[in-house]
């Protein structure tokens, strides 16, 4: 019997092995697209437009959250100086 066990292990793999890093399936498509435009600026070479245009997208959103702060920290300065004054 522990013949027929050993063979039967040697025969089946243990663990199949997953892919990992790039080569992964993805789930989420904003990964995925992520993952497309990563091979496709590998293919194309060292243009270096997906990386201006990731740096420009990045200080965009920078400067948003900036200004969004800048006006929330302004409501409350009013809110508070119209509360001092009643």
């Amino acid at each position: 019997m522990k013949f027929i066990i050993t063979i039967v292990r040697k025969i089946l793999p243990s663990e199949v092995a997953k892919p990992v890093g790039r080569w992964r399936i993805e789930n989420c498509n904003k990964q995925m697209n992520s993952k497309i435009d990563l091979s496709n600026e590998d293919h194309c070479g060292p243009c270096g437009q997906y990386a201006l245009s990731k740096i420009e997208r990045k200080d965009n959103q920078r400067k948003d959250n900036q200004r969004k702060d800048n006006q929330r920290k302004d409501n409350q300065r009013k809110e508070n100086e119209s509360k001092k004054n009643d």
